[in-house]
């Protein structure tokens, strides 16, 4: 669900910065940064953050072993993503909030669901796994692995 959101919004809000040329955000916000227009931006919205969100989705929805790692590849590239944003334009919105707090949320329900960290809500190490999702064996040096 937080991937799907972040697919539509990446991949919707890429395109229309490209088709607007910033949605009407004044170039100057670029100013001191690497770009010199909106394209560059536009396109990384559209292919890296909206391409890794939505390669997420489809393995998510498909089941694939892939899909978890995947997502995590995707939340960590949206909290990227938003540094690197507020960095250049010196300012954040709440908007840049939601999506900075959308990617943790991704990379939470990852570790949540591999067992690596515990839920808020009791799911975590012991928890059933995810359908179509197996926990990695545990290794250790008493297990001699």
């Amino acid at each position: 669900m937080v991937a799907s959101f972040n697919a539509l919004s990446a991949v919707g809000g890429g395109a229309a910065v490209l088709l607007t040329n910033g949605l009407g955000m004044p170039a100057s916000m670029l100013k001191g940064g690497p770009f010199a227009s909106f394209l560059w931006p536009g396109i990384i919205l559209l292919v890296v953050v909206g391409g890794t969100q939505s390669l997420a989705v489809g393995l998510l929805l498909a089941r694939r072993p892939s899909a978890l790692a995947w997502t995590a590849v995707a939340g960590f590239g949206m909290i990227i993503w938003i540094f690197v944003e507020t960095g250049i334009i010196r300012g954040l919105s709440w908007l840049q909030a939601l999506y900075f707090t959308t990617g943790v949320i991704e990379v939470a329900l990852v570790l949540v669901l591999l067992g690596v960290m515990n839920s808020p809500f009791g799911a975590g190490p012991g928890a059933p796994v995810a359908a179509g999702f197996t926990r990695p064996a545990p290794t250790s040096v008493r297990d001699g692995r």
